[in-house]
């Protein structure tokens, strides 16, 4: 059998609107080799269908079903620890949807947990409501730790700073679900019903995609195409198993 797959998007399949040179072969070739594989994404803006639908515009189509983000990552968290609970969410569809979906109650009448993700534009009063329910004792969780991401403008915002900001408000750290956290990584490895050491980690960051994958006991893989620079590598005390200019470079094994 061939190795099982988790690979990043942002940086290794795609860039803003556009897909990396070689990404639509490469997924034929997991596909032809009958390789298991899941995309791994830290972007809980949009369902796995929304995401289906934005790179099948970009020429890399696949199901909604090997489409993995840290709002499913979240919701499999949460129904583990708490199930059919209560959260004030701070977040778009692709969080609102997978709470739902697991049969939590969106409130901000004493919830159990406030849960943050990124959203399209951040609202002053949302972010006041989810301070003072955080200082009143709901839980903090937060779907990735990053705190800028890519957008066609540039780089934004992202969950990461938005949830310092509350904890600077607050003393209540958030507890990030998302990348490099290996919840997710084990999240996913279940959803594919593949162990670890059969698993490679593809991803263009050393701080997320590649400590997720060695914590997870995985084989790294890291591509150029995105974040870190050949040069970069030097200055982290681990490594990835194998460094790839583009996922073009790399044969299923």
């Amino acid at each position: 059998m061939p190795k099982a797959y988790l690979i990043d998007m942002d940086g290794v399949l795609i860039t803003g609107r556009h897909a990396i040179s070689g990404a639509a072969d490469f997924l034929a070739r997991l596909q032809a080799a009958k390789a298991p594989f899941l995309l791994l994404t830290n972007n809980s803006l949009f369902t796995p269908r929304d995401h289906q639908a934005r790179l099948r515009a970009m020429g890399l189509d696949m199901p909604a079903t090997s489409i993995f983000t840290s709002a499913l990552a979240t919701a499999h968290f949460l129904q583990q620890q708490r199930p059919n609970g209560s959260a004030y969410v701070v977040g778009e569809a692709g969080l609102t949807t997978a709470l739902h979906d697991i049969g939590y109650v969106l409130t901000e009448h004493a919830p159990e947990y406030v849960v943050l993700g990124e959203t399209l534009s951040f609202s002053f009063e949302r972010l006041s409501t989810a301070l003072r329910l955080v200082a009143s004792g709901s839980c903090f969780l937060a779907t990735n730790p990053d705190v800028t991401g890519p957008s066609d403008q540039g780089v934004v915002l992202a969950c990461g700073a938005v949830a310092a900001m509350i904890t600077a408000a607050t003393g209540a750290k958030a507890y990030f679900i998302g990348k490099p956290n290996p919840l997710m990584m084990r999240s996913a490895l279940r959803q594919l019903g593949v162990h670890s050491e059969d698993t490679v980690m593809i991803g263009d960051r050393m701080d997320t995609d590649i400590i997720a994958g060695i914590e997870s006991g995985m084989e790294t893989i890291l591509v150029l195409s995105g974040v870190t620079r050949r040069e970069d590598v030097e200055r982290f005390p681990y490594r990835p198993s194998r460094i790839a200019d583009s996922v073009e470079d790399i044969e299923p094994f």
